[in-house]
């Protein structure tokens, strides 16, 4: 039960990064800083790739959420992230969670469509409905990989271009057997409860904010 906890808190994560479209922004040597615990991080040429998709889309939302344009259309990414050993251990030890597992590799086909966007930075108060997406990781282990997938629906309101209410509305789970039933009771209390609601508020507006304010050169040359 504990270990299906802790596989619950990394898609949990990851479900929360691919909304906030997973630190598109971040250049190497803050992504160093921020995550290592440590030593600086050099970046795997895969990372490398990552990341620079990542930041393209990260262009392509901030140019609709501060700029309007393009106003109209869906804001399609393919996002890929790989959450280090070291750096779960970290983000995990904050909450007194061990991590027992290695690196984790996650990916998100995300859309957003633009006009929902606009909508959601200009009213006094939207409620945001996006579209299905799946998230996927391989979690490495001692002997073996664990594959695991989830379906979220994000619905966010929004006020004064805010995020001030989001669930994620986890929807189709595949996981091995020992942890499925574990990872749907945490995921079903998530939709019945809110558990992760204040995380995902923050993780969203950090990304309107600070993130899309990294990625300022980029979308304002689209």
């Amino acid at each position: 039960m504990r270990r299906s906890r802790r596989v619950a808190r990394a898609i949990a994560g990851t479900a929360l990064g691919s909304i906030a479209v997973l630190h598109a922004s971040s250049l190497p040597a803050q992504e160093a800083k921020k995550d290592a615990p440590a030593a600086a991080v050099v970046e795997t040429e895969e990372e490398k790739l990552e990341r620079d998709g990542r930041r393209k889309c990260a262009a392509s939302v901030c140019a609709t959420l501060h700029e309007k344009r393009p106003a109209e259309g869906l804001a399609s990414c393919s996002i890929r992230k790989t959450w280090r050993k070291e750096v779960l251990t970290r983000k995990l030890s904050q909450a007194k969670v061990s991590w027992p597992w290695g690196d984790t590799r996650c990916v998100s086909e995300v859309r957003f469509d633009r006009a929902t966007l606009v909508k959601a930075m200009e009213g006094p108060q939207f409620e945001a409905q996006f579209e299905s997406h799946d998230v996927r990781c391989t979690i490495d282990g001692e002997k073996e990989k664990y594959e695991i997938s989830v379906q979220l629906r994000p619905k966010v309101t929004f006020k004064d271009g805010k995020a001030i209410k989001a669930s994620l509305n986890w929807g189709k789970l595949e996981a091995p057997t020992l942890a499925k039933s574990a990872l749907w009771s945490i995921t079903a209390a998530d939709n019945t409860f809110g558990l992760l609601q204040s995380t995902t508020v923050e993780d969203i507006n950090e990304f309107i904010t600070t993130k899309c304010m990294e990625a300022k050169e980029a979308w304002q040359a689209k």
